[in-house]
C-alpha cells in the first residue's frame, strides 16, 4: 500500500523560505507538489520524474526547487522569495503513469498526502 508522509510548513513572513518534504513508503514514483488556497482549485507547483528531471509551474519557477532522494524515498520542495500568494494547502502527490502532457494535472496522481499548511504574512 502507498503512503505519502508530508512534513514541513508553517507561518513565515514574504520574502522568507520553508521546506517541504514527503516520505513516500511503497514503491518509486514519479512526485509532484499542488497547493489548493480557500476557494480556489488544486493547482501544479511542481513535479519530479524518477530519474530527476524536474518541472515548475510559472508561477514559482526561480523561487522553488524539487528534490528528491531516492534511497530513502523522500522528495523535497524549497521554497524562496516567498509570498501572500503562496499561502496554500500544499499536497504530495505520487503517480507511475505520469507524462510530459499530464504531470500538471491532479488526475494524473494516483496517491496524496494529507496536506500541511503554509501561510505567508504580509
Amino acid at each position: 500500500q502507498v503512503q505519502l508522509a508530508e512534513s514541513g510548513g508553517g507561518l513565515v513572513q514574504a520574502g522568507g523560505s520553508l521546506g517541504l518534504s514527503c516520505a513516500a513508503s511503497g514503491g518509486t514514483f514519479a512526485m509532484g507538489w499542488f497547493r489548493q488556497a480557500p476557494g480556489k482549485e488544486r493547482e501544479f507547483v511542481a513535479a519530479i520524474w524518477s530519474g530527476g528531471r524536474t518541472y515548475y509551474s510559472d508561477s514559482v519557477k526561480g523561487r522553488f526547487t524539487i528534490s528528491r532522494d531516492n534511497a530513502k524515498n523522500t522528495v523535497y520542495l524549497q521554497m524562496n522569495s516567498l509570498k501572500p500568494d503562496d499561502t496554500a494547502v500544499y499536497y504530495c502527490a505520487a503517480t507511475t503513469r505520469i507524462t510530459r502532457a499530464t504531470l500538471d494535472s491532479p488526475l494524473a496522481y494516483d496517491y496524496w498526502g494529507q496536506g500541511t499548511q503554509v501561510t505567508v504574512s504580509s
